[in-house]
């Protein structure tokens, strides 16, 4: 039976198989790497996209518009800077807006973030375009001191319906000062769907619940046996601290053409005025920075690995010299002995860049399994095949240039000299 290339090129790797498994898998780290960090790249975006849902514009008076997203969306921090009663109705008022809902944060239960805001926030605004929400368990709250949780919330708490719980000022229950409030207990009514957004970590309540507690803490000061309820609210204890803001829309369209106009005039009277869809698009142009050097460290790794298969061939010349001598007896020209050695750093590269592929998916999903996990965030990473297919092509390219130093080293062997009797 005729001896072909391809037979020669694989008993040259399963001659050398832990080195052929090793380089190969040099290539592999680096092509998944690579495509992690591509998927990741686009994934996340669309990611943090989640929250802010079909809301238009997110009002507040924070010092800047990506704060507001931040804290208003995200729940990064508690925004301090409240709004009025009035500058609500008056931003409620305009004839472009379609939606206003008040949200107020600054307390929270175990740690998380607490956001008081109207009924309308589960029926007028969307975390996620075209996705409404969804309880899971119970009902959204009808009345005072009943409170929701988002999936997340009630898995990390524990929480079950018709527990009592009690809110804490501000957001750190491990500070031994921090203060409860213990003279008014809340009712779990419901445990939200998830929505893989940053909501899912979050507990709403009504805000009337949130102004009676605030109205208490005042009255206290004054007269520690005070007895609070709803009706000893005054306009000074009804402030938000932001407000989700949908525009008036063509039926089924989601842009607003009034949309400029409204951001202007309200921007003019004084408001933090953010589109959240362009303060992600700014906050990932930061991030992008970022990705650039990893990008730039996955590159790198990649051209190492193509070192490494150089350097893998290039030592075992030694011990290939008089196999390579013996096919030049047997008629193999030194062209064909120069590409048997050009196609077998090509091969190493293609099996690394295969394994690689495999690697990237089994890391996206890994990856995206640890942020849903730890911080509730839905990321579907994607792979386009036309990615796929051009780090396959890169890494065979790098890996068929890599082999041309040890193939002018087998194209230079002697064959006299390396068929001579060993002494």
């Amino acid at each position: 039976m005729a001896i072909t290339d391809f037979t020669i090129i694989r008993r040259s790797l399963t001659s050398r198989l832990f080195s052929t498994v090793t380089t190969a898998l040099t290539v592999a780290i680096a092509v998944g790497l690579l495509l992690v960090l591509l998927s990741m790249m686009d994934a996340g975006k669309q990611a943090f996209r989640r929250g802010s849902g079909d809301m238009h514009l997110l009002v507040t008076k924070e010092p800047s518009a990506l704060v507001s997203v931040l804290n208003g969306i995200f729940y990064a921090n508690a925004p301090a800077a409240p709004l009025t009663a009035a500058e609500v109705e008056r931003i409620s008022a305009d004839p472009r807006v379609a939606a206003a809902i008040p949200t107020q944060q600054g307390d929270s239960y175990k740690g998380m973030p607490v956001m008081a805001t109207a009924a309308a926030f589960f029926t007028d605004f969307a975390p996620t375009v075209g996705q409404p929400w969804a309880l899971a368990q119970g009902r959204a709250f009808d009345k005072p001191f009943e409170v929701v949780f988002g999936a997340r919330a009630a898995q990390e708490s524990g929480v079950r319906l018709g527990d009592t719980i009690y809110l804490t000022h501000g957001r750190s229950d491990a500070d031994q000062n921090a203060h409860v409030h213990f003279d008014f207990a809340y009712a779990v009514v419901g445990i939200l769907a998830p929505t893989g957004s940053a909501h899912d970590r979050a507990v709403f309540t009504d805000l009337t619940s949130a102004w009676t507690i605030h109205a208490h803490d005042r009255r206290e000061r004054d007269n520690p046996d005070a007895e609070t309820t709803p009706d000893d609210i005054t306009d000074a204890d009804r402030l938000v601290t932001g407000v989700y803001v949908r525009a008036a829309t063509r039926p089924g369209a989601q842009a607003a053409t009034a949309l400029a106009p409204l951001a202007y005039q309200l921007r003019k009277e004084g408001f933090m005025v953010a589109e959240p869809a362009k303060e992600i698009d700014k906050l990932f142009t930061i991030v992008g920075n970022i990705n650039t050097i990893f990008l730039a460290m996955a590159a790198v790794v990649m051209v190492s690995s193509a070192v490494s298969i150089m350097v893998a061939l290039y030592n075992s010349m030694e011990q290939r010299r008089r196999q390579i001598a013996v096919l030049r007896v047997l008629g193999a020209s030194r062209a064909r002995v120069f590409g048997l050695i050009l196609t077998e750093s090509a091969l190493l590269g293609l099996l690394g860049a295969l394994a690689g592929v495999a690697l990237a998916l089994l890391g996206a999903q890994l990856t995206a399994g640890i942020l849903k996990a730890r911080l509730g965030i839905l990321v579907t990473p994607a792979y386009p095949p036309e990615w796929i297919l051009l780090v396959i092509v890169t890494a065979v390219a790098l890996a068929a240039l890599a082999g041309i130093v040890p193939a002018i080293a087998a194209y230079r062997t002697s064959v006299a000299r390396n068929l001579r009797p060993a002494a």
